[in-house]
């Protein structure tokens, strides 16, 4: 079982930076893949990054190559989403996912933290 906690999510102005944060309470986190996702209003959730469990290996959506980063540190059961550049169209709300299948879409993903609110001005 993973359990999965989402901070850092505020409000900042267009091309900002903020880091997202990801903690794990649950035993089997460095065995999964983790991704982050976004959902703004009216919208389907959308895939913004991924790394794979142990190597590292990273995929993200085009929409914010170059400006967004994923992390992970399996020693401490945490992830992280750095953005720069922010945009307004990257106001959402951001969630973090883990499983076992490397994908893009929500149904690879299991277990999902609650979200945090992301908003840029302009």
């Amino acid at each position: 079982q993973v359990q999965l906690v989402e901070s850092g999510g505020s409000l900042v102005q267009a091309g900002g930076s903020l880091r997202l944060s990801c903690t794990s309470s649950g035993r089997t986190f460095g065995s999964v893949a983790m991704a982050w996702f976004r959902q703004a209003p009216g919208k389907d959730r959308e895939f913004i990054a991924a790394i794979t469990s142990t190597t590292g290996r990273t995929n993200y959506a085009d929409s914010v190559k170059g400006r967004f980063t994923i992390s992970r540190d399996n020693t401490k059961n945490t992830g992280a989403l750095q953005m720069n550049s922010l945009k307004p169209e990257d106001t959402a709300v951001y969630y973090c996912a883990a499983g076992w299948v490397f994908g893009t879409q929500p149904s690879h993903y299991t277990y999902w933290g609650q979200g945090t609110q992301v908003t840029v001005s302009s």
